[in-house]
């Protein structure tokens, strides 16, 4: 779980003061959609379009709250048209790659310590020294052997016909002995596909990863079994081109080249549903509203944008 880091004296900050509390509810908002999906600042247009309205954006960017595409701050990466970044997240915030490593750390962590409790349980059914570890000596004159030792000293192997081979095997060299069966080696049992991580791209996923490394995206496909359940609704919900669109302009605006696909999963995740031949373009990760969802979230949306608009008209001069 990530968490977004908020000063305990902002509340009389000069820019939150200035933007409001309204714009200040979409600022903290996204910072929690920024922090779970670890897109590092960036905030999609289409999620600040559904958590605010276009004045709360407006007084977010006139207070240095935000950036825009185009902005003029030499700490803060450049977002995408229609896009927005956070004003000096990383420098309160972890990177991706700082998150992704404490969560592997703490997932080996947790692992040992189950394979260590585990061991302490089996020590503790099976003492070394119980009689169900210990080893069975045939020598052993006790009772628990059969007969007494004085008995067994009577019938030594040689007079019971075990100290030669088998005369039906020496004189009838036609009867061969039954052959031993060879065990089978560890190495040609199967795996199964999901068992962990694993290379092996599944079918209906392979055409996204052709896309990508033909637009000179070549990442590492190794992903765990509950990423590529994900990664296979995300194709199964959105198309090809527009995931390869979207990935493209990540992996333009990546401060350092992605190395597994399971850099674009958050943004792939936050994209709306896109039919098969819907037109795509490198800013196809904003979508405007009412495109393509008609639902009551459309008319939620379009009657605030008619608000927004009145609004800006009793303002006068939008902030």
């Amino acid at each position: 779980m990530a968490w977004l880091k908020v000063d305990d004296t902002s509340h009389a900050h000069p820019k939150f003061l200035r933007a409001g509390n309204a714009a200040i509810g979409l600022w903290v908002r996204a910072g929690a959609y920024v922090a779970q999906h670890l897109t590092e600042g960036m905030i999609p247009g289409i999620v600040a379009q559904l958590y605010g309205t276009a004045p709360q954006v407006r007084k977010l960017v006139a207070a240095g709250l935000w950036h825009a595409h185009g902005h003029s701050c030499t700490v803060c990466p450049q977002p995408a048209a229609g896009d927005y970044v956070m004003h000096d997240y990383l420098i309160y915030n972890p990177t991706r790659a700082r998150v992704e490593d404490e969560r592997a750390g703490a997932a080996d962590r947790q692992k040992r310590a189950r394979e260590k409790a585990a061991e302490q349980r089996s020590q503790e059914r099976n003492p070394p020294g119980s009689s169900r570890n210990a080893r069975r000596n045939d020598a052993d004159p006790s009772t628990e052997n059969g007969e007494p030792f004085k008995n067994q000293l009577e019938f030594p192997d040689d007079i019971a016909g075990q100290g030669a081979p088998s005369h039906r095997d020496g004189s009838d060299p036609s009867r061969s002995p039954r052959p031993v069966p060879s065990p089978v080696p560890p190495t040609e049992v199967q795996q199964a596909s999901y068992a962990g991580a694993t290379h092996a791209v599944p079918v209906n996923v392979r055409p996204l990863r052709d896309e990508l490394t033909a637009a000179g995206i070549v990442v590492e496909w190794n992903l765990e079994t509950a990423d590529w359940f994900r990664l296979e609704a995300i194709v199964a919900r959105t198309a090809v081109a527009a995931l390869v669109a979207h990935a493209k302009g990540a992996y333009q605006r990546a401060r350092t080249r992605p190395q597994s696909v399971r850099y674009f999963l958050p943004g792939w995740t936050a994209l709306p549903p896109v039919a098969e031949g819907a037109p795509t373009s490198p800013s196809a990760d904003v979508i405007p509203i009412g495109a393509g969802r008609p639902s009551t979230t459309d008319q939620r949306v379009a009657e605030g944008m008619s608000l927004a608009a009145r609004l800006r008209a009793q303002e006068g001069n939008p902030a």
